[in-house]
């Protein structure tokens, strides 16, 4: 690649990065995501970093009516883990809807290295690093997204749900679509504030 393609390249880059918003699902339209662009997403988490060449990754993939069918697992299963003085009606609702709200539910799941040489913790960071490539190439086509991990959607039960057992893991649900609200602007703390260099 030739130097000036790779400023280009990096530039473009740090400006995908720079932008990437979270986006719930209530602010997101009911409008299709073309199923080519979640090809993509789901093509380029495949190429997350991944410590032993595991690959753990399990991505479950619900749209049309089968976000009905995964709302109503999700508003039962949060009644039937949660204590009953811990159990908020508005939470219970929220989980019967925030599956419709979205065009797009994707169910993250990390299936467990069967000899597991490699620490679970890797595995689980090479998880969220699919999940960054996903939310950076939806950042790419305009898509917004939001990475929930609620109760129920990191629950052994939703493991099985989806297909998963053993020592594998749900890690949540990652919701796309595209946004209803204008797209927000982000702030971060200096990164001189989180760094500390050390050279000699």
């Amino acid at each position: 690649m030739k130097s000036e393609e790779l400023v280009s390249t990096v530039e473009a880059a740090s400006c995908l990065i720079r932008n990437r918003r979270t986006v719930k699902p209530k602010q997101m339209l009911d409008q299709p995501v073309d199923e080519a662009i979640i090809h993509e997403m789901l093509e380029n988490a495949n190429w997350a970093p991944t410590h032993g060449l595991t690959e753990p990754w399990r991505l479950s993939v619900f749209t049309g009516e089968a976000r009905t069918r995964l709302a109503a697992f999700l508003a039962a299963t949060y009644k039937k883990i949660t204590p009953p003085d811990a159990f908020k009606p508005n939470k219970y609702e929220g989980m019967s809807k925030n599956a419709m709200l979205a065009p797009v539910v994707i169910v993250v799941g990390m299936k467990r290295q069967e000899s597991q040489k490699i620490p679970e913790l890797d595995e689980i960071q090479a998880v969220a690093c699919a999940v960054q490539n996903m939310h950076l190439t939806a950042t790419a086509h305009g898509l917004c997204a939001f990475w929930s991990t609620n109760l129920a959607a990191v629950s052994k039960e939703m493991a099985e749900y989806v297909g998963l057992s053993g020592d594998d893991r749900a890690l949540g649900l990652f919701y796309v679509g595209y946004p209803a609200v204008e797209w927000p602007k982000g702030s971060r703390h200096p990164i001189s504030e989180k760094v500390n260099w050390v050279a000699d």
